[in-house]
Formats: C-alpha cells, sequence, structure tokens
C-alpha cells in the first residue's frame, strides 16, 4: 500500500487537534525555567520536570498572567493549568496557560485566606484592640522551641541590649502537626505562671523561616484564638519580614523577625541611659533656670530692705500725690456742684409755683361745687324744708295728716304752720308707689 503523504502544516494541524481531542484540559507540575515577560505583556518560560529530565515549553497570554497572585521565579514549584498543542512555526510542543499557582501551597493558601476571612469578621484583627506594648518590662516570656536559632537570637538580642530583663522561655514545638497544640499549652502555662505571682509583661511567639507548610502551625485557628485571648500583650516574630502568618494579624505587634521581636520588646540600656541622662541635663538646666530667677528676685527684695528709709520716702511722695489728687477731685465737685445750684434752685422754684397754682385751682373748683350743693341756695330759689314734730323729713302729702303741725324752714326763718286740708294727687302717689317698688 502506498502510504499517505502529509504537508508539514496538515500534519501539525493533524497533530493539535489530536492533542486536543486527547487531552482538552490538563494540569503539569514542574519548576519554571527562563520566565520572561515580553512587552505585549504575555510571559514565555519553560517547566523543567522536578528531576529534570524533561521540559515543556509554556505561553500565558497578559489576562491570566494578571491573575496570577505572586511572581514566576526561577526554580519555582508550580502547578500549570491550560491546553496542550503545537507551535507551527517551529513543530514544537507547547502549553497555552489558563491558570498557575505554587504546587503544594495552592490548597493551603486557599485555607489560609478562608480561615483569615472568617477570624477577620470576628474582628480578632481589629487595631482597636491591640494594645501597647511595655518599652521597659522587667519579665518576658519566649514562646518557641530550644532548639530553635530564633530563641538564640532573642536571648543574643536581649543580653546585648537589656541585660536586666528576665527571660521565661516555654518550650513547645514550632513545626509539625503536633505543634498547634504545644504552642497553645505553652501559652496557656505561660498565662498561668502570670496569674500565679510570675508577672510578665510580655510574650514573644517566635521561630524562623520557611516555606508555608513550615509555618503552617501559626496559621493554626487554635493558635490565633489563644493569643487573642492572652492577657498579655503578644508580639509575633514568625519567619522573615516577606512570611505572613495569622499570628502576626492577631499578635499586638508584628516584627518582621524573632530578632527584631526582640528588639522591640525593650529598649536598649544604652538608649534609656542616654535618654536619662539628657532628661537629667534638662531637668538641671531648668533648675538652674529658676534657681537664677529666684536669686534675682531675692537680690531685688534684699535691696529694698536695706533701704527701708528710702522706701518709707517713696511711699510718702506716693500719699501726698494721691492726696493732692484727692483734694483736686474734691475741689472740682464742688464747683460743678456749686455751679449747678442755681438751676436746681430754679427749677425747685417753678415746681413749687406750678404745684400751688394746681392746689388753687383745685380748691376753687371744689368751693364752686360746694356752693353749687348748699341747701341755703334750694331755699333760696322758694323752696322749704318740711319736717313733723319728731323732726322726720316731710316730702309727700300722706306723710301730713289733717290738723298735724309741720315745722318749714324757709331761706330767711322758720315757721310753724298747721294742716287744715290735704289733698293727694292720684297719678302722682301711684308713680311714686310704683317707683319704691322698683
Amino acid at each position: 500500500m502506498t502510504a499517505r503523504v502529509w504537508g508539514v502544516s496538515a500534519l501539525i494541524n493533524a497533530i493539535s487537534d489530536s492533542l486536543a481531542a486527547r487531552f482538552p484540559l490538563c494540569v503539569v507540575r514542574g519548576e519554571i525555567s527562563g520566565f520572561t515577560r515580553a512587552a505585549s505583556g504575555h510571559g514565555y518560560f519553560t517547566l523543567k520536570d522536578e528531576n529534570g529530565g524533561a521540559s515543556l515549553r509554556c505561553a500565558i497570554f497578559r489576562r491570566a498572567l494578571s491573575q496570577v497572585d505572586f511572581t514566576p521565579s526561577e526554580g519555582m514549584l508550580v502547578e500549570v493549568r491550560g491546553n496542550l498543542s503545537v507551535y507551527e512555526a517551529r513543530g514544537e510542543l507547547q502549553m497555552v496557560a489558563e491558570g498557575m499557582q505554587r504546587a503544594g501551597a495552592g490548597a493551603l493558601y486557599e485555607q489560609f485566606l478562608r480561615l483569615k476571612a472568617k477570624l477577620e469578621a470576628e474582628g480578632l484583627f481589629e487595631p482597636s484592640r491591640k494594645r501597647e506594648i511595655s518599652h521597659f518590662p522587667r519579665r518576658v516570656a519566649v514562646v518557641t522551641s530550644l532548639a530553635a536559632a530564633a530563641l538564640r537570637d532573642v536571648l543574643t538580642t536581649l543580653r546585648r541590649r537589656s541585660p536586666h530583663v528576665e527571660v521565661v522561655v516555654a518550650p513547645c514545638s514550632v513545626q509539625g502537626v503536633e505543634a498547634p497544640a504545644q504552642i497553645v499549652s505553652a501559652l496557656a502555662q505561660v498565662v498561668l505562671n502570670h496569674h500565679a505571682g510570675m508577672v510578665i509583661d510580655t510574650v514573644i511567639v517566635c521561630r524562623g523561616g520557611g516555606s508555608l507548610e513550615d509555618l503552617w502551625a501559626f496559621n493554626d485557628e487554635r493558635v490565633v484564638r489563644a493569643i487573642a485571648q492572652c492577657p498579655i500583650p503578644v508580639i509575633s516574630g514568625v519567619g522573615h519580614e516577606t512570611d505572613v502568618t495569622l499570628v502576626d494579624f492577631v499578635a499586638d505587634l508584628r516584627a518582621p523577625t524573632p530578632t527584631a521581636a526582640a528588639e522591640l520588646v525593650a529598649r536598649a540600656q544604652g538608649q534609656a541611659q542616654g535618654d536619662l541622662a539628657a532628661i537629667a541635663t534638662a531637668m538641671g538646666q531648668r533648675m538652674g533656670q529658676r534657681l537664677d530667677g529666684l536669686a534675682q528676685r531675692l537680690d531685688q527684695a534684699a535691696m529694698r530692705l536695706a533701704r527701708p528709709a528710702q522706701a518709707l520716702r517713696g511711699h510718702r511722695h506716693d500719699l501726698a500725690l494721691l492726696a493732692q489728687r484727692m483734694r483736686g477731685a474734691s475741689h472740682r465737685r464742688v464747683g460743678l456742684a456749686a455751679q449747678a445750684l442755681p438751676a436746681w434752685h430754679a427749677r425747685l422754684v417753678r415746681a413749687v409755683s406750678q404745684q400751688q397754682s394746681h392746689a388753687q385751682h383745685q380748691v376753687h373748683a371744689l368751693q364752686n361745687r360746694l356752693h353749687a350743693l348748699d341747701p341755703q341756695r334750694v331755699l333760696e330759689r322758694g323752696y322749704a324744708w318740711l319736717s313733723d314734730a319728731s323732726g322726720h323729713a316731710v316730702t309727700k302729702a300722706s306723710q301730713a295728716g289733717v290738723g298735724a303741725t309741720l315745722d318749714v324752714v324757709l331761706a330767711d326763718g322758720r315757721l310753724q304752720v298747721q294742716v287744715s286740708n290735704r289733698s293727694i294727687d292720684a297719678a302722682l302717689s301711684s308713680a311714686g308707689e310704683a317707683t319704691a317698688a322698683d
């Protein structure tokens, strides 16, 4: 049989179709080699087997590369998700990556983010709950492994900077499955000693650097909650400066390294002594200035006391000036009062004259009213005043019977008359009785 003759492009396209059908989407684990980022933003690298026996060329486009949450670097172990194809220009197998994550750390990192979000929602990382670290502690507890280099770094730094600070070591494992429980137990023992009378000012939780798996004990929820509930301020000195654990978020203060934690826990003895010397110098200067000022005041008082006659002359002079000012003020007041006296006298005379004239007018008015109401004036107009023998006024004809004797008062004298006849007007009598009834 005659073999089929393929064109190069046709064969490469057929192989690409077969790869796409056989491996629609796959994940490849390997180490990055020769990673470069083009001006277009796309990334190109080679994925090598961990043993170095095989390699696969890879490309990741700008959009997918922008979603990678770390910077790919030489030798980094990663897991690449994508599609296999054949690069037509060279006929080489390649992988077009759609995603990338650190190998082995991807699941842990996702777990880290979920736990961080949960604890953050509970408020364990709030800045308001952070406590101030004492700058001059007497006793410090260090929670770490006895075999850790971090412990030696902390002890060396404290011995050099603050030899007066007492250090209490709470040993525990800082890596492995048993590490979280041991760290929690060590913290509990520190708190028990603190309440029992061994007062501890600050706790340092520390260990050296490592991978995410090595530091995972410090991302354990039990450890984070134990530090949050610790009544003593806690400094986290876990890993190197680029390492981040959940303990860093919950601790009252984060140090980039264990050595930095030891430097932050207490001020250097030499620096504290220098500060005290500067304060003492400043206090001495202020005290000297204060004493100089008081000495000057004392000298001035002594000079005044040394010449009492001069002081008395000064007081006499002041008194004389005050007396002269008082006499001048008195004369001025008397002069002003004398100038105002004629005006006040004239006003008084006018007021008295006006008041007298007004009173006279009132008297005349009252006299006229009294004269008008005088009964004698009524009698002079032809009227008479009648009264019976008992002296009661007689105002009606019905009050006097025939033969009754009446006393009549006229304008110029009195008469006694006897009633010989009586005539009563019925209409007037009825009107009078009606008026009386009303």
